[in-house]
């Protein structure tokens, strides 16, 4: 019996060996969204010369796998609807359940296309609470990177349709646009999202593309060698994990408990929070340091879970009330937003205790963000005076190497494997990680387009892209901007054919890159769209400078996308246009809407030759837009060097 055992798992193994079964890529599955109206790929891997038979929508088709196992099948001008189910049948039997045809989307890019419906809650619990919409389905490709070899298929993912539990963790930029599509066109709307936080335009390049920037390919070569990588990452590893060793064994409050009253708080120095200790007596100082403050607590919010509101804090925080720990955050840029479990608060006077870690910078309390208390529609004021004391001073920590930023890597691991899947176009919101190299910028986004074209294989498919929001602090007198000239790089990418670009200075925060109001953008994106990839006659944005003329002492400026017209959106004067003669010094002007044109004077620049408009990082109170409520994008008439 053993050995008719043995034979039968020998058998058992070489049946397997030589019959295989029938396997499909990771977007090949349930609840899928089929681009409508052209051909699809259905494709997957089989033992070779393996037959194959789909059935869907009462059809039959049938192929035979290659010799390396390969096979693929195509339908023709699916018709919007659903759900359905699809059956495959080969040595194995798969079916596929719950499959809509309407309009695919790729959206991709750094964090603002990834930030999800969880971190913009704040604005749309509503949403959020009520969603439910089985025609929105969302794919979220795994964050990797692989330098050596483009991937065929992706590591995980599923499709999601929009329900409450599921539409927190879905991209809210693409859940807008796809929302406002879906609503527009009544048509199921799939998104695959591969994005990534802090990537550079050069990390989504395939390597044949990649070939046309030496520097970005030199580096994307270098960084095949996992010797490399390796030594890199235990490297900064090691190093980061001996700062933080040294700055716990070092700190005063952790053995001295500060979490908690110690009876030495009238030591403390005080300080106004939110704020930076860089700009109070401590001085620029990086390791950690404590604060504290007391608060009253009503009676009825005693023994209650409490939200505890703390803002942005730079860069790493732990925080504590009544010495029970009640949350951390690893990284400056999410909001802390924490839950005081019920039993901690109580009546009367409590402590709030929160130690920041600084690796170098200014470390502190973001400005203009919530610091509260909230029980229900009561709040507590976290503003104002704290004490605070330094626990230890290290020296700067010099951050990690983000290998998976490095060029090449995300085309391969999260790009290439999505090439088969037939899509309606992609949005793209990326930039931020670019800035300090404008220069290159126009020319790497359009190689990036023009790539991604050619390896999907279907045309000039439609690309819509945002342009950088507003960030950093306004200035009071117009400068040179690395975020203005990367914007500027983003409008002349519109000269590549079908493209589209959502204007967003007006929707940004000055002390956030990652602005809440994502409502905006995907609408924006999903004006573009209407004009680009549905051919409707509609204005796809705001304005555009396109020509000016000199008359007298005033410029005349031209647009295109005007639209019914060009305003203020209500407001009596045009602000941040700038003005500057032959010594190329600008000053603020006068601007003035005549017809379609706007006129632009100031008394300080008798001969101007010179315009800019909204150039900064933050063109704080840039109001020219058209009357559909667009805004107008950012330009420049000059073609000054810094």
């Amino acid at each position: 019996m053993r050995y008719i055992f043995i034979a039968i798992l020998f058998f058992a193994g070489c049946y397997n060996s030589v019959f295989g079964q029938v396997r499909l890529p990771k977007l090949i599955s349930d609840g899928m969204v089929l681009q409508r109206d052209t051909d699809v790929k259905i494709w997957g891997w089989a033992s070779k010369e393996e037959p194959i038979l789909i059935s869907f929508q009462g059809k039959e088709y049938k192929t035979t796998a290659n010799s390396e196992g390969e096979w693929s099948i195509t339908f023709s001008d699916l018709k919007p609807g659903g759900p359905y189910k699809m059956n495959l049948s080969a040595n194995n039997e798969i079916e596929l359940k719950d499959i809509y045809v309407g309009d695919v989307w790729l959206a991709s890019g750094q964090s603002n296309m990834e930030l999800p419906m969880s971190r913009v809650e704040p604005l749309y619990a509503e949403e959020i609470a009520k969603a439910s919409n089985q025609a929105l389905r969302f794919f979220e490709v795994p964050k990797t990177y692989d330098f050596n070899e483009a991937h065929e298929d992706l590591g995980g993912g599923e499709w999601k349709a929009v329900t409450p539990e599921n539409i927190r963790s879905f991209s809210a930029v693409a859940y807008f646009f796809a929302k406002d599509i879906h609503e527009r066109y009544n048509v199921p709307v799939g998104i695959v999202n591969a994005s990534l936080g802090g990537s550079p335009v050069e990390a989504w390049i395939s390597e044949e593309s990649l070939k046309k920037f030496p520097a970005h390919y030199k580096e994307a070569e270098k960084f095949k060698s996992s010797t490399l990588r390796d030594s890199i990452e235990r490297d900064d590893q090691t190093r980061i994990q001996e700062w933080y060793n040294e700055l716990n064994k070092k700190d005063s409050g952790i053995s001295q408990n500060w979490k908690a009253e110690t009876g030495q708080e009238d030591a403390w120095k005080q300080m106004e929070i939110p704020g930076f200790w860089a700009d109070e007596e401590l001085g620029q100082k990086n390791g950690a340091v404590w604060f504290q403050k007391k608060i009253e607590v009503p009676e009825d919010w005693s023994g209650e879970e409490v939200k505890l509101l703390m803002g942005r804090i730079v860069d790493a925080d732990s925080v504590f009330v009544n010495g029970t720990f009640v949350g951390n955050t690893t990284y400056q840029y999410p909001p802390r937003r924490y839950e005081i479990p019920a039993g901690v608060l109580k009546a009367g006077e409590n402590l709030v205790s929160v130690r920041i870690i600084n690796e170098s910078g200014r470390g502190g309390f973001v400005p203009d963000k919530p610091n509260k208390l909230v029980f229900g529609e009561e709040e507590i004021d976290l503003t104002g005076i704290w004490k605070y004391k330094l626990g230890a001073e290290m020296p700067p920590l010099r951050g990690q190497t983000f290998i998976r930023w490095k060029p090449l890597g995300l085309y391969n691991a999260m790009i290439n494997p999505l090439t088969n899947y037939r899509i309606k176009g992609a949005i793209w919101y990326q930039g931020e990680s670019n800035t300090d190299s404008y220069d290159e910028y126009q020319e790497l986004f359009t190689a990036l387009i023009e790539d991604w074209r050619k390896k999907w294989g279907q045309g000039n498919f439609p690309f819509l892209y945002v342009q950088l929001t507003n960030f950093m602090e306004s200035k009071d007198q117009p400068r040179d901007s690395n975020w203005a000239r990367l914007r500027e790089a983003q409008t002349q990418t519109l000269s590549v054919p079908e493209t589209g670009m959502a204007v967003a200075i007006d929707v940004g925060e000055w002390n956030d890159i990652h602005p809440l109001n994502k409502k905006s953008v995907g609408e924006r994106l999903a004006q573009a769209a209407r004009n680009v990839a549905y051919d409707e006659n509609v204005v796809p944005g705001g304005p555009l400078y396109s020509s000016f003329a000199k008359k007298g002492d005033s410029i005349v400026l031209s647009f295109e996308n005007v639209g019914q017209g060009l305003t203020t959106g209500g407001e009596k004067n045009l602000k941040q246009f700038a003005l500057a003669g032959k010594d190329k010094k600008f000053y603020w002007a006068n601007a003035e809407i005549k017809g379609d044109k706007v006129i632009v004077s100031s008394p300080k620049v008798k001969n101007p030759v010179a315009v800019r408009y909204a150039w900064a990082d933050n063109p704080e109170g840039a109001n020219l837009c058209n009357k559909e409520g667009f805004p107008a994008s950012p330009f420049r008439t000059d073609d000054w060097e810094k």
